[in-house]
Protein backbone atom coordinates (compact mmCIF):
# COMPACT_ATOMS: atom_id res chain seq x y z
CA UNK A 1 0.00 0.00 0.00
CA UNK A 2 1.60 3.27 -0.70
CA UNK A 3 2.48 5.88 1.94
CA UNK A 4 -0.08 8.89 2.10
CA UNK A 5 1.02 12.07 0.05
CA UNK A 6 2.97 14.14 2.18
CA UNK A 7 4.89 17.23 3.12
CA UNK A 8 8.25 16.22 3.77
CA UNK A 9 10.91 17.88 5.83
CA UNK A 10 14.40 16.44 6.21
CA UNK A 11 16.67 16.82 8.97
CA UNK A 12 18.31 15.50 12.49
CA UNK A 13 16.56 17.73 14.68
CA UNK A 14 18.73 17.48 17.69
CA UNK A 15 16.85 19.79 19.57
CA UNK A 16 13.77 20.87 18.05
CA UNK A 17 15.24 24.24 18.38
CA UNK A 18 13.84 27.80 17.08
CA UNK A 19 15.67 27.40 13.26
CA UNK A 20 14.23 23.63 13.26
CA UNK A 21 10.72 25.03 14.21
CA UNK A 22 10.64 27.03 11.02
CA UNK A 23 11.30 24.14 9.02
CA UNK A 24 8.25 22.31 10.94
CA UNK A 25 5.60 25.37 10.43
CA UNK A 26 6.46 25.35 7.13
CA UNK A 27 5.82 22.06 6.47
CA UNK A 28 2.97 21.93 8.97
CA UNK A 29 1.40 24.65 6.91
CA UNK A 30 1.49 23.74 3.54
CA UNK A 31 0.34 20.39 4.30
CA UNK A 32 -2.88 21.67 5.59
CA UNK A 33 -2.96 23.99 2.62
CA UNK A 34 -2.85 21.02 0.34
CA UNK A 35 -4.77 18.74 2.41
CA UNK A 36 -1.51 16.50 2.96
CA UNK A 37 0.43 14.98 5.17
CA UNK A 38 2.72 16.30 7.61
CA UNK A 39 5.89 14.47 7.52
CA UNK A 40 9.27 14.89 9.45
CA UNK A 41 12.11 12.50 8.46
CA UNK A 42 15.38 11.98 11.20
CA UNK A 43 18.31 9.75 11.73
CA UNK A 44 19.60 7.79 14.48
CA UNK A 45 21.98 7.47 15.78
CA UNK A 46 23.12 11.28 14.52
CA UNK A 47 25.42 11.27 10.92
CA UNK A 48 28.80 12.75 11.88
CA UNK A 49 29.23 9.97 14.62
CA UNK A 50 29.29 7.64 12.34
CA UNK A 51 30.64 9.66 9.54
CA UNK A 52 33.64 11.63 11.15
CA UNK A 53 33.18 8.86 14.02
CA UNK A 54 32.45 12.15 16.68
CA UNK A 55 31.01 11.84 19.80
CA UNK A 56 28.04 14.63 19.78
CA UNK A 57 26.61 14.87 23.06
CA UNK A 58 22.64 14.91 22.15
CA UNK A 59 20.55 17.86 23.35
CA UNK A 60 17.37 15.13 23.06
CA UNK A 61 16.95 11.57 23.22
CA UNK A 62 15.00 10.05 20.25
CA UNK A 63 11.75 9.93 21.91
CA UNK A 64 12.11 13.39 22.95
CA UNK A 65 12.94 14.86 19.90
CA UNK A 66 9.81 12.24 18.08
CA UNK A 67 7.88 13.94 20.58
CA UNK A 68 8.97 17.80 20.32
CA UNK A 69 8.43 17.30 16.67
CA UNK A 70 4.75 16.29 16.99
CA UNK A 71 3.83 18.67 19.46
CA UNK A 72 4.71 21.31 17.11
CA UNK A 73 1.72 19.73 14.58
CA UNK A 74 4.01 17.28 12.74
CA UNK A 75 2.14 14.21 12.12
CA UNK A 76 4.37 11.35 11.07
CA UNK A 77 7.85 11.11 12.10
CA UNK A 78 10.07 8.49 10.31
CA UNK A 79 13.36 7.89 11.89
CA UNK A 80 16.05 6.67 9.31
CA UNK A 81 18.49 4.67 11.05
CA UNK A 82 22.56 5.83 9.99
CA UNK A 83 24.72 3.91 9.34
CA UNK A 84 27.60 3.21 7.46
CA UNK A 85 25.29 1.91 4.28
CA UNK A 86 23.03 4.36 4.33
CA UNK A 87 25.82 7.38 4.74
CA UNK A 88 27.60 5.53 1.11
CA UNK A 89 23.65 5.76 -0.11
CA UNK A 90 23.58 8.02 -3.40
CA UNK A 91 21.07 10.69 -3.10
CA UNK A 92 18.88 9.38 -6.09
CA UNK A 93 18.46 6.20 -4.13
CA UNK A 94 17.72 7.99 -0.81
CA UNK A 95 14.80 10.20 -2.71
CA UNK A 96 13.41 7.51 -4.00
CA UNK A 97 13.53 4.55 -1.19
CA UNK A 98 12.74 6.89 2.08
CA UNK A 99 10.62 10.18 0.44
CA UNK A 100 8.36 9.10 -1.77
CA UNK A 101 8.37 5.25 -1.39
CA UNK A 102 8.58 5.42 2.72
CA UNK A 103 6.73 9.00 2.97
CA UNK A 104 4.75 9.54 0.23
CA UNK A 105 6.56 12.87 -0.32
CA UNK A 106 4.97 15.60 -2.75
CA UNK A 107 7.04 18.63 -1.42
CA UNK A 108 9.74 19.08 0.48
CA UNK A 109 10.90 21.50 3.03
CA UNK A 110 14.81 21.59 4.00
CA UNK A 111 16.96 24.58 5.06
CA UNK A 112 19.30 26.81 2.69
CA UNK A 113 22.54 24.84 1.98
CA UNK A 114 21.01 21.26 3.00
CA UNK A 115 23.54 18.98 1.66
CA UNK A 116 22.45 14.99 1.99
CA UNK A 117 23.41 11.31 0.45
CA UNK A 118 26.86 10.16 -0.41
CA UNK A 119 29.70 12.90 -0.06
CA UNK A 120 27.02 14.79 0.47
CA UNK A 121 26.31 15.19 -3.23
CA UNK A 122 22.34 15.96 -2.51
CA UNK A 123 20.89 19.34 -2.53
CA UNK A 124 17.68 20.69 -3.08
CA UNK A 125 18.31 20.71 -6.66
CA UNK A 126 18.47 17.29 -6.83
CA UNK A 127 15.45 17.28 -5.58
CA UNK A 128 13.43 19.50 -8.13
CA UNK A 129 15.47 16.62 -10.58
CA UNK A 130 13.45 14.05 -8.82
CA UNK A 131 9.88 15.77 -9.62
CA UNK A 132 9.60 17.12 -5.78
CA UNK A 133 8.29 20.35 -5.32
CA UNK A 134 11.12 21.87 -3.12
CA UNK A 135 10.64 24.87 -0.67
CA UNK A 136 13.90 26.49 1.23
CA UNK A 137 14.04 27.92 4.36
CA UNK A 138 16.34 31.05 5.58
CA UNK A 139 18.51 30.38 8.75
CA UNK A 140 16.83 31.77 11.75
CA UNK A 141 18.58 34.53 13.28
CA UNK A 142 19.33 34.87 17.24
CA UNK A 143 21.13 38.17 17.82
CA UNK A 144 24.60 37.81 15.16
CA UNK A 145 24.68 34.37 14.29
CA UNK A 146 21.93 31.91 13.23
CA UNK A 147 20.58 29.54 15.60
CA UNK A 148 21.86 25.96 15.35
CA UNK A 149 22.27 22.33 17.69
CA UNK A 150 26.40 23.33 17.35
CA UNK A 151 25.62 26.59 18.94
CA UNK A 152 23.34 25.19 21.74
CA UNK A 153 26.04 22.74 22.25
CA UNK A 154 28.72 25.36 23.07
CA UNK A 155 26.26 27.03 25.42
CA UNK A 156 25.36 24.31 27.45
CA UNK A 157 29.15 23.24 27.98
CA UNK A 158 30.14 26.95 29.42
CA UNK A 159 26.87 26.23 31.49
CA UNK A 160 24.62 28.86 30.09
CA UNK A 161 21.43 27.54 29.87
CA UNK A 162 19.68 30.76 30.14
CA UNK A 163 20.82 31.22 26.09
CA UNK A 164 20.21 27.50 25.48
CA UNK A 165 16.52 28.13 26.60
CA UNK A 166 16.93 30.97 24.24
CA UNK A 167 17.41 28.91 20.99
CA UNK A 168 15.78 26.16 22.28
CA UNK A 169 12.70 27.90 23.20
CA UNK A 170 12.18 26.06 26.06
CA UNK A 171 14.52 25.09 28.86
CA UNK A 172 17.16 22.12 28.01
CA UNK A 173 15.91 19.03 29.74
CA UNK A 174 18.05 15.50 30.57
CA UNK A 175 16.60 12.51 31.55
CA UNK A 176 17.50 9.27 33.39
CA UNK A 177 17.10 6.89 36.35
CA UNK A 178 17.30 7.91 39.79
CA UNK A 179 19.96 5.64 41.45
CA UNK A 180 21.59 5.29 45.25
CA UNK A 181 24.08 8.01 46.00
CA UNK A 182 25.89 8.81 49.03
CA UNK A 183 22.83 9.88 50.05
CA UNK A 184 25.23 12.61 52.50
CA UNK A 185 22.75 15.62 51.51
CA UNK A 186 20.03 13.54 53.72
CA UNK A 187 21.80 13.82 56.56
CA UNK A 188 22.40 17.65 56.09
CA UNK A 189 18.41 18.13 55.73
CA UNK A 190 18.98 18.46 51.66
CA UNK A 191 17.54 14.77 50.30
CA UNK A 192 19.03 14.58 46.70
CA UNK A 193 17.74 12.32 43.82
CA UNK A 194 20.96 10.90 42.18
CA UNK A 195 20.25 10.91 38.51
CA UNK A 196 21.89 8.64 36.24
CA UNK A 197 21.72 10.54 32.81
CA UNK A 198 20.69 8.50 29.70
CA UNK A 199 23.99 8.15 27.44
CA UNK A 200 24.97 10.48 25.28
CA UNK A 201 22.60 13.42 26.39
CA UNK A 202 24.60 16.71 27.05
CA UNK A 203 25.10 17.62 30.74
CA UNK A 204 25.57 21.22 31.37
CA UNK A 205 29.01 22.43 32.94
CA UNK A 206 29.54 22.06 36.80
CA UNK A 207 27.79 24.23 38.54
CA UNK A 208 24.58 24.42 40.98
CA UNK A 209 21.05 25.47 38.71
CA UNK A 210 17.57 26.01 39.67
CA UNK A 211 15.16 24.19 36.92
CA UNK A 212 12.10 21.69 37.30
CA UNK A 213 12.11 17.66 38.51
CA UNK A 214 9.48 15.99 36.40
CA UNK A 215 8.41 12.26 37.18
CA UNK A 216 7.93 10.20 34.30
CA UNK A 217 8.38 6.80 32.77
CA UNK A 218 10.93 5.49 30.00
CA UNK A 219 8.04 3.97 28.09
CA UNK A 220 5.49 6.69 28.24
CA UNK A 221 7.53 10.42 28.80
CA UNK A 222 6.13 12.76 31.14
CA UNK A 223 2.95 13.63 29.46
CA UNK A 224 0.31 15.05 32.28
CA UNK A 225 2.53 14.93 34.98
CA UNK A 226 3.27 17.97 37.81
CA UNK A 227 6.80 19.19 36.95
CA UNK A 228 8.70 20.26 40.74
CA UNK A 229 10.84 23.21 41.50
CA UNK A 230 14.50 21.65 42.16
CA UNK A 231 17.99 22.56 42.64
CA UNK A 232 20.39 21.17 40.46
CA UNK A 233 23.91 20.25 41.45
CA UNK A 234 26.73 18.92 38.53
CA UNK A 235 30.03 17.95 39.51
CA UNK A 236 32.19 15.98 41.87
CA UNK A 237 31.32 18.16 45.27
CA UNK A 238 34.61 18.99 45.65
CA UNK A 239 34.35 19.95 49.39
CA UNK A 240 34.51 15.99 49.71
CA UNK A 241 37.46 13.70 48.42
CA UNK A 242 35.60 10.42 48.10
CA UNK A 243 33.22 11.29 44.96
CA UNK A 244 35.57 10.95 41.72
CA UNK A 245 32.52 11.09 39.27
CA UNK A 246 30.46 13.42 37.96
CA UNK A 247 26.95 13.46 39.73
CA UNK A 248 23.70 15.24 38.78
CA UNK A 249 21.92 15.57 41.84
CA UNK A 250 18.29 17.43 42.56
CA UNK A 251 17.04 18.45 45.72
CA UNK A 252 13.20 18.98 45.57
CA UNK A 253 12.12 21.83 47.19
CA UNK A 254 9.11 21.86 49.44
CA UNK A 255 8.90 17.85 49.38
CA UNK A 256 8.84 15.65 52.56
CA UNK A 257 9.67 11.74 51.78
CA UNK A 258 9.53 11.64 48.79
CA UNK A 259 11.17 8.69 47.39
CA UNK A 260 12.45 9.21 43.25
CA UNK A 261 14.67 5.58 43.94
CA UNK A 262 14.25 3.98 40.74
CA UNK A 263 11.96 6.49 38.76
CA UNK A 264 12.82 7.86 35.33
CA UNK A 265 12.74 11.32 36.06
CA UNK A 266 13.37 14.82 33.72
CA UNK A 267 15.33 17.95 34.85
CA UNK A 268 14.91 20.76 33.15
CA UNK A 269 17.41 23.53 33.18
CA UNK A 270 16.42 27.38 34.22
CA UNK A 271 19.17 29.21 34.89
CA UNK A 272 22.59 28.88 36.62
CA UNK A 273 23.45 29.85 40.33
CA UNK A 274 26.79 29.67 40.52
CA UNK A 275 30.09 27.56 39.65
CA UNK A 276 31.06 24.41 41.53
CA UNK A 277 32.94 25.25 44.85
CA UNK A 278 34.92 23.38 47.34
CA UNK A 279 34.19 25.06 51.03
CA UNK A 280 36.07 24.69 54.34
CA UNK A 281 33.71 23.00 56.09
CA UNK A 282 30.15 21.71 56.66
CA UNK A 283 28.98 24.77 57.91
CA UNK A 284 29.87 26.94 54.78
CA UNK A 285 29.11 24.18 52.61
CA UNK A 286 25.41 24.27 54.39
CA UNK A 287 24.88 27.99 54.40
CA UNK A 288 25.27 27.98 50.29
CA UNK A 289 23.51 25.33 50.01
CA UNK A 290 20.18 27.21 51.99
CA UNK A 291 21.47 30.37 50.05
CA UNK A 292 21.07 28.03 46.67
CA UNK A 293 17.83 26.78 47.51
CA UNK A 294 16.53 30.50 48.17
CA UNK A 295 18.06 31.88 44.48
CA UNK A 296 15.99 28.65 43.19
CA UNK A 297 12.50 30.27 44.50
CA UNK A 298 13.43 32.91 42.77
CA UNK A 299 14.74 32.13 39.76
CA UNK A 300 11.49 29.68 39.17
CA UNK A 301 9.27 32.34 40.93
CA UNK A 302 8.30 30.50 43.68
CA UNK A 303 8.36 33.17 46.09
Amino acid sequence: MPAPASVVTIGVFDGVHLGHRALIDLTVSLARTEGLRSVAVTFDPHPMSVVRGLDIPLLTTAARRRDLLMEQGIEHVHVCHFDLERAQQEPRAFIEEILMQVCGARMVVVGEGFRFGHKAMGDANGLRDAGLIVHEVPAVIAGVDRVSSTRIRGALIEGDVTEARALLGRPHRIEGLVLHGSQRGRTFGYPTANVGVTNGLLVPADGVYAGWLTRGEIAHGFEGETALPAAISIGTNPTFDDVIDRRVEAFVLDTSGLDLYGEYVALDFQARLRAMQKFDGIDSLMAAMAHDVEQTRIALGQV
